[in-house]
């Protein structure tokens, strides 16, 4: 890579140092996210952090001996403050690798460097991929997903029970369109159970539903009205979803056509 392009994204890996010789706060054991995330906004001018730092800083924690692991992927949206001392950065948490975050664990290969560049750190060696944590199954009644969710629901591993118990039941189903307030109301019958139905959501956001195409799913919340075992009628469904259309008023009033 030329020397004057700057690179797209770059590893770094903290530490737990209370404070750091040069004064300032490090983090600990202890640290929340909201900590850690502000601890690595910010970095001296003395350091060797890139003059134009790149848009995507993948964030690791040091353990024990050279390994480091995961903690989550930053999106750099720009310089905040230059005080001569410290650069301040503004920085969000992302969902980029979130499936393995607390997981994957990395042989540091340069024990004395804090960051590198991406291409460097693709020649490191994965050490482990922990498994996931499993997240319970709250519940079909306390079941309220955002559309990131949804989507991290169909595919991590720690969400296992989550699936099993969605590819359980039929049902009608809500999605609400957080902007606005509107309405949709769905269902999954015949062949087709409720993990089915939402994997379909989670792929492409409409689930091949003409309401919902051309709308932006990322304020879609999704949650169940009323689940059925497999073997119930599709007609009591179908009755169920057309009562829960009429009670929200979701024709008139939402994403409903029919």
């Amino acid at each position: 890579m030329p020397a004057s392009t700057p690179p797209t994204r770059s590893l770094l890996r903290h530490a737990y140092v209370a404070e750091h010789w040069d004064g300032f706060r490090g983090i600990h054991a202890d640290s929340t996210d909201d900590e850690i995330l502000a601890y690595s906004s910010g970095y001296g001018l003395n350091g060797n952090f890139p003059a134009v730092p790149p848009r995507y800083w993948i964030v690791f924690i040091k353990e024990s001996g050279n390994q480091a692991r995961l903690w989550s992927v930053l999106e750099n949206r720009g310089e905040l403050s230059n005080d001569g001392v410290l650069r301040r950065y503004d920085t969000v948490r992302t969902d980029h690798m979130a499936e393995l975050r607390s997981r994957l664990v990395l042989g540091w290969r340069a024990p004395r460097s804090w960051w590198m560049r991406g291409a460097t750190a693709a020649t490191y060696p994965v050490d482990s991929i922990a498994d996931a944590e499993p997240i319970p199954f709250p519940g079909f009644d306390r079941l309220v997903l955002a559309y990131a969710q949804l989507q991290a629901v169909m595919r991590e591993p720690r969400y296992a029970s989550w699936r099993t118990a969605l590819t359980s039941v039929m049902g009608v189903y809500l999605i609400t369109d957080t902007r606005d307030g509107r309405h949709y109301v769905g269902k999954a019958d015949g062949l087709e159970n409720i993990r089915q139905r939402w994997g379909a959501y989670a792929a492409n956001g409409h689930g091949g539903n003409v309401e919902l195409r051309g709308l932006d799913p990322s304020t879609f919340r999704y949650s169940l009205l009323r689940v059925f075992d497999p073997s119930t009628p599709t007609r009591d469904i179908d009755a169920a979803e057309g009562h829960f259309k009429a009670a929200l008023d979701s024709r008139r009033r939402g994403l409903n056509r029919n």
